[in-house]
């Protein structure tokens, strides 16, 4: 809406908000709401959010601290159990495979440690540092998404093309 409110009026707004919108300077920024915003966001708007008071407003500058803890753990908890069940189940497929050792071995390890990566950086994210363990989280899940697109695509590999090549070079069929 830039194109709605002038620039000093909208330089206005967000001081008033940075400086954390509180009710004793709404006087200030007031005058603003009613002249160039309220004509839309009235109080019986249902798309958009009004901004007739200034409850109103501080519903919508209210700074979002993203999940609750509670929310969070769960999510967490759902996530390290389901996602390692499905990783214990490729990987065991995965074993089976005629990679070499230490590329199996590495193959197997490396989607625990990149869902610990990535559901750790959740946590981080929330309490330590959002700008750096953001990246983390998605360094993570890209380990785990390759890790599993390889265990699966190898064993298939395995499974089903080698299994036919050696059908056919047993039978004797040429192309």
């Amino acid at each position: 809406m830039t194109d709605k409110i002038s620039v000093p009026d909208r330089t206005s707004i967000l001081q008033w908000i940075h400086n954390g919108a509180k009710a004793e300077d709404y006087s200030q920024v007031e005058p603003i709401f009613a002249k160039d915003c309220i004509s839309c966001h009235m109080a019986n708007a249902k798309s958009i959010p009004p901004l007739t008071s200034f409850q109103a407003v501080h519903k919508v500058t209210a700074a979002d601290t993203g999940t609750s803890i509670t929310d969070l753990a769960e999510t967490s908890h759902i996530h390290l159990f389901g996602v390692s069940i499905i990783f214990l189940l490729t990987g065991a497929i995965f074993a089976f495979s005629e990679t070499p050792v230490w590329f199996r071995v590495c193959l197997v390890v490396v989607p625990y440690l990149s869902i610990l990566m990535d559901i750790g950086s959740w946590w981080f994210t929330k309490y330590v540092d959002p700008a750096f363990f953001a990246y983390v989280v998605v360094v993570g899940g890209a380990g785990m998404g390759w890790a599993l697109g390889a265990q699966i695509l190898i064993s298939l590999w395995q499974m089903w093309i080698d299994l036919v090549k050696a059908a056919i070079g047993a039978t004797g069929v040429s192309r």
